[in-house]
């Protein structure tokens, strides 16, 4: 019966898709430069989806198609939201999905479904279960090798008594686990994990529950460091830590550059973040879904293929993520016109930032 029922949507949403290509030309006919790619983000919780990866993705469409229209939809990390706007789009006629998966597994059988219906899915920044047709992301364990080297650098003298708190990503993402393998290659070993935590929906407020946890149980003053998944993680840590009236903030990493955390590192409060140029990352999957809906290959554009455990030798594009610090601040985001300076150094961080070389 549940085979069954599911074909029967295929075979409906494939209708609907001949329908809706159909009624853009109105005589059936396919049109390589007027179509819609479905754009479809996991959360807003962190701030890139929104502020940097939609834009940016928007922009480069136009710019290689400049009849195309991109459909926009944000999860608010609710797969079964997420599912839901997968089917909305199919229905409404797009002929590419650009999806940074809410929950890898549980969209399966909608990409699945996507594929019946004749809609190649590219997987955006996550890798998803399912015949996806293209993948675009960074090397997820180097990530967490970047992260595991600058808190081994920041922490105080080598000893393997130095106590490192664990605050991992959401669980439900193909990414956490290749952040934490990649952290994990270089501090086993070397630190003693105090304390690893898993933070669902990578949430500010879940990271601050964990770290709170770990200071009551390890002590205020016996946290060497903080391995941060991500940015938003970051700030739980750093307020949970100053709440317990910690003087000397260990070192915490981070992820995804966000301006609040930049700030954060100018002023000392956290050591890094991991840079990952979201105007490559947003381009390459354009380019990707442009070529898809034009009936292209990606042979042009994927420079290697990577496996799902539902499929082998995707297409994909798997970018170099940069370590950032005081110190290369300007080389990097600044440089890249991710923020300026006026954006960084507020009033209150003037000093902070001329003492890091952050003046106009």
């Amino acid at each position: 019966m549940a085979t069954r029922a599911r074909y029967a949507v295929g075979a409906l949403l494939a209708g609907l898709l001949t329908v809706a290509s159909a009624a853009c030309t109105g005589n059936g006919t396919a049109t390589p430069d007027s179509f819609t790619v479905g754009l479809l983000l996991p959360s807003r919780v962190v701030p890139r989806w929104e502020n940097s990866d939609k834009p940016l993705f928007e922009q480069r469409v136009k710019q290689l198609c400049p009849h195309c229209e991109v459909a926009y939809a944000n999860a608010d990390d609710d797969p079964t939201a997420q599912r839901q706007q997968v089917i909305a789009m199919i229905t409404k006629g797009v002929r590419v999905l650009v999806l940074g998966a809410t929950d890898h597994r549980a969209l399966r059988s909608t990409v699945q479904e996507a594929h019946d219906a004749g809609v190649p899915v590219i997987a955006y920044d996550r890798l998803a279960d399912g015949p996806i047709s293209g993948y675009v992301s960074f090397d997820g364990v180097e990530v967490g090798t970047l992260q595991g080297q600058a808190l081994l650098k920041a922490m105080p003298a080598p000893s393997e008594d130095r106590t490192v708190v664990m605050l991992n990503g959401d669980p439900t993402s193909s990414n956490a686990a290749s952040y934490k393998r990649g952290a994990l290659s270089v501090l086993q070993g070397k630190v003693r994990i105090g304390r690893s935590y898993n933070t669902p929906g990578w949430s500010t407020d879940n990271a601050n529950a964990s770290m709170t946890a770990a200071i009551s149980a390890l002590g205020p003053g016996r946290i060497d460091g903080v391995l941060a998944a991500n940015d938003a993680i970051a700030a739980g840590a750093v307020s949970a830590l100053k709440s317990a009236h910690v003087r000397r903030l260990p070192p915490v990493t981070g992820q995804d550059a966000d301006l609040e955390a930049v700030r954060r590192i100018v002023n000392g409060e956290q050591t890094m973040t991991v840079y990952k140029s979201f105007r490559a990352e947003a381009e390459a999957a354009a380019a990707m879904a442009v070529a898809l809906g034009r009936g292209e290959q990606l042979h042009t554009i994927a420079t290697t293929t990577t496996d799902s455990p539902t499929t082998r030798r995707i297409p994909s594009v798997l970018l170099t993520p940069v370590a950032v610090t005081t110190a290369n601040i300007r080389q990097t985001l600044v440089k890249d016109g991710m923020y300026t300076i006026a954006q960084i150094c507020t009033p209150h961080l003037r000093s902070a930032c001329e003492k890091a070389g952050l003046t106009p």
